[in-house]
Parts: structure tokens; C-alpha cells; sequence
């Protein structure tokens, strides 16, 4: 048996290629397909079938491009309500591939048709080898019960426990655990940092596993959920119906005039060059998300899939990257890029913005005369933060930004610096003037052993 899983930080996402005596099945593919054509060539494999464990709402799936190639088919969910040619999955169906029986699973909770995937290598074991559990059952966490239009959290969350208890939790303890997404993505609430895992691990140490009944988990997994992204509901249907091929087309040199008028009609510059470049200089009001981080989600979760930005980098391969990773959310049709970058829009004698800087060691000496704004996460500020800091988590800046004073300097901290930056970008762009960016986040701020509160937040509107 071959197995392989391709994981992409920039989303959090894990999809897999699995082979046997010639034959592959790929699960949960990315938008862009040639890394498994590729991959299944090299190895004298032939895709002839797809999974989908259910309707991605992060991401745009390739699962119709890469059966046009092909000839695969594609098995999903049966409650899926797919309208592209495909396989209705119950419990009970069992494709044989050589030597690999891949046996599907009703899973639903984290959406209603939900798979998960069980394998079993006939020549090495009947025991099965592994299960893939796309996004009902994560490392040390389970999917989130709020994603659907047909059912509420709670009944998708009580449809969870049944799926993980009366499912999942009756395999051997030794087989293998591989979700289709992993610490960092949105679809759970806070995943641990491990690729894989095993069931009885997961039984022994996930939280929701250790929820002592269907009532408390229920109510457990529908309290304070996080924030839900405005582009998972059409990601979603994009899966449902399926994407078209990938177009990555030219796109068109904007001058630096153009883009300024652009910018004036309220159209977005989208600059993806890396916090310091950008906090050094940028072109005013544009928004930063860096390449260097989880790109794409933040792009879905602060932009939209119907955003049509103009990309600000350093060079035309910056721009190819970020051309495919904004596709791979379903932002599929930026208007163009900054004509020579940053050194463009200085030659045309347009001035550069720039943000300052704060050390934690500056901002604790500071404590008295600014204000403190931490965006990171609920789980994050939860487990410590700096005491009567504003908390307004960047997911909610797509709703609006913060209600907070602008007469004093705004330091704004994250974790580590990336998702702090962004948030200035916005706040930049939604009028505020006195901002302060925390290098180092959070983490430095700890590491410097400077005082911590686990009191609930100060939040902001």
C-alpha cells in the first residue's frame, strides 16, 4: 500500500493519496491538482477515485478538475446534495483497491454528510491501518457543529457524539488517525500541532472525547464558538456544485496612478509582502496579509471569495504564489498588481505610510499612557492575557473594527506578530492614526516574564 499525506500550512489542510497494485484514491484535494498527478506518476499509480469527507467550507475543493483529468469518479456524502457526477457514500460501502479496502463511515456532526474513511491492508492485517476522519474528529479536537443551513448547532453537534461515540471510538485503539485539517484551521477550536495520531490516544486525551455525556457535550460544543467566516457558506456551495478548471492567467500591470484612484472608489490593495517590509513602508491603506503565515484563510476571512484586490509584492513570483493561494479560497479574480511594487508607487511620487513598532519591554513601560488591543483568539486570550487589554479578535474585523480610543497610542499585539499586523492594516484603513504594532506578540511578552492576567478580558464592541 502507498500512502501519503500532503499538508498546506497556508490553510491548515491535510489531503492524502492512497495507492495499491497501480491503482490511487485521492481524499479531500486542494484546488490546485497537479501535486497528485505528479506524485501518482512517479510512483506508477493511476487516480481513479476521489473522496470528499464532506462539503470543505475553507476551502475550494479539485475534486471536479482532477476527475476531468482523470476520469475518476468522486464519492461524497449521500446528504451532500452534490450536483456534479458522483458516488453517494453510505454506511456499509467498501471500495477494493488491490490489496486496500477502504470501508466508508457515516460520520455526520460537523456537517450532515460527513464521512470518515476506514483502510485496512488485507496483506498486512484485517486489523484496519487507519482512518481518515476529514473533519468530525481532529488531533485533540472534533469539528465545529455550526456550518450547516438544514440543522442547528445542537442537533449537528448531538449527530457529533453519536458519530464519535457509537463510530469512530469502536476501532482498535492502534489504528492511525488522519483529519482532513490541522492547528490553526477555523473548522475546530483548538487543534493540536501533530499531524496524526492514533484512537486510542485520542481517546485517552482529546477534551471532547472525555465529555462525560451527549447532554454536556452538546452544550459544550455549541458555547462560545468562534467566529464564522462569511465565505464558508459560499466556499461550501462551490463544492457542491463543483469548481471549473483552475484559470491563473495573466494578470494585468496596474500603475501606480490607476491604483490610486482605485483606492480612492473604496477598491482594495491587497500588499503580501512580510510585516516588516510592510511596517518599513507601504502604499497608505493598504491591507497586509503576508505570505509568510496562513495566508489564504485570512484572505477568505478578512476579504471575501467576491474580492477583486490588486496585489502589492516585491516580485512577480510573490505574485504567482499569492495568485494561487487566493484561488485555493475561491478568490479567484484579483484586478491586477502594483506596476513595480513599493518602488513603483515612490517613483510616481506617491508617499509610503509606515507603522510603528513597539518591544514588549517598551509597551510595559508605556502601560499607563496607551491603550492595548489583543486580536488574537478566544482560546488565546483565555489562557492568558495583558491585564485591561481590549480583546476584539481579527475574525471580527470583517464585521467591523473595534470601538476603541483613538486620542491615545493603540498598541496592537497577536501571538507572534502576523495576525497583529493585519490588524493595524485594517484599523490603518478604517481611519485610526495613533497605532503601535507589538513585535513579537504575546509570546514575547511571556518570555520576557512580564506579568500575565487570567482574569476574563476587558472586550471591546
Amino acid at each position: 500500500m502507498y500512502f501519503e499525506q500532503f499538508y498546506f500550512g497556508c490553510l491548515a489542510h491535510a489531503s492524502y493519496l492512497i495507492g495499491s497494485e497501480g491503482e490511487a484514491a485521492v481524499v479531500d484535494p486542494q484546488r490546485d491538482v497537479e501535486i497528485y498527478l505528479n506524485t501518482a506518476a512517479e510512483h506508477g499509480l493511476k487516480i481513479r477515485h476521489i473522496f470528499e469527507t464532506h462539503l470543505h467550507a475553507d476551502f475550494v475543493s479539485g475534486h471536479q478538475e482532477l476527475a476531468a483529468r482523470t476520469g475518476a469518479k468522486v464519492y461524497v456524502g449521500a446528504s451532500a446534495g452534490a450536483t456534479y457526477p458522483h458516488v453517494d457514500l453510505h454506511d456499509g460501502f467498501t471500495l477494493k483497491m488491490g490489496s486496500l479496502n477502504i470501508a466508508a463511515l457515516e460520520t455526520p456532526g460537523h456537517t450532515p454528510e460527513g464521512i470518515s474513511l476506514v483502510l485496512t491492508d488485507s496483506e498486512k492485517s484485517s486489523q484496519p491501518y487507519a482512518v481518515l476522519t476529514g473533519d468530525t474528529l481532529f488531533i485533540g479536537d472534533v469539528g465545529r457543529p455550526d456550518l450547516s443551513k438544514t440543522h442547528t448547532p445542537a442537533q449537528l453537534a448531538g449527530m457529533l457524539y453519536d458519530s464519535l461515540h457509537n463510530k469512530l471510538m469502536k476501532l482498535p485503539d492502534a489504528t492511525l488517525v488522519y483529519p482532513a485539517h490541522g492547528a490553526g484551521s477555523l473548522c475546530g477550536r483548538n487543534m493540536r500541532a501533530e499531524r496524526s495520531s492514533t484512537i486510542g490516544t485520542e481517546r485517552l486525551t482529546n477534551y471532547a472525547l472525555q465529555i462525560p455525556s451527549r447532554d454536556e457535550f452538546v452544550r459544550q460544543l455549541t458555547s462560545n464558538l468562534p467566529a464564522r467566516p462569511e465565505y464558508f457558506s459560499q466556499d461550501a456551495e462551490i463544492n457542491r456544485t463543483g469548481a471549473g478548471a483552475l484559470d491563473l492567467s495573466d494578470l494585468p500591470a496596474i500603475s501606480a496612478s490607476d491604483l490610486k484612484m482605485r483606492m480612492e472608489k473604496g477598491e482594495i490593495a491587497l500588499d503580501v509582502r512580510s510585516p516588516e517590509l510592510f511596517a518599513e513602508g507601504h502604499v497608505p491603506g493598504s491591507i497586509n496579509i503576508a505570505l509568510s503565515g496562513q495566508f489564504a484563510s485570512w484572505a477568505g476571512i478578512i476579504l471575501g471569495v467576491s474580492s477583486n484586490p490588486v496585489l502589492i509584492a516585491e516580485n512577480m513570483d510573490q505574485i504567482s504564489e499569492a495568485r494561487l493561494r487566493l484561488a485555493r479560497v475561491g478568490i479567484e479574480h484579483p484586478a491586477g498588481y502594483l506596476e513595480g511594487g513599493i518602488a513603483g508607487w515612490k517613483s510616481a511620487g506617491y508617499e509610503l505610510a509606515r507603522l510603528k513598532q513597539i518591544s514588549v519591554s517598551e509597551l510595559n513601560d508605556r502601560l499607563q499612557s496607551v491603550n492595548v488591543l489583543d486580536v488574537r483568539r478566544e482560546p488565546e486570550w483565555q489562557a492568558g492575557h495583558i491585564e485591561n487589554a481590549a480583546w476584539w479578535p481579527l475574525d471580527n474585523f470583517r464585521v467591523s473594527p473595534p470601538e476603541v480610543d483613538d486620542s491615545a497610542p493603540l498598541a496592537v499585539h497577536c501571538k507572534g506578530g502576523y495576525r497583529s499586523v493585519i490588524a493595524c492594516s485594517l484599523l490603518e484603513r478604517a481611519g485610526f492614526h495613533n497605532l503601535l504594532n507589538v513585535t513579537g506578540g504575546f509570546d514575547a511578552w511571556e518570555k520576557a516574564g512580564l506579568p500575565v492576567t487570567r482574569e476574563p478580558a476587558l472586550a471591546t464592541k
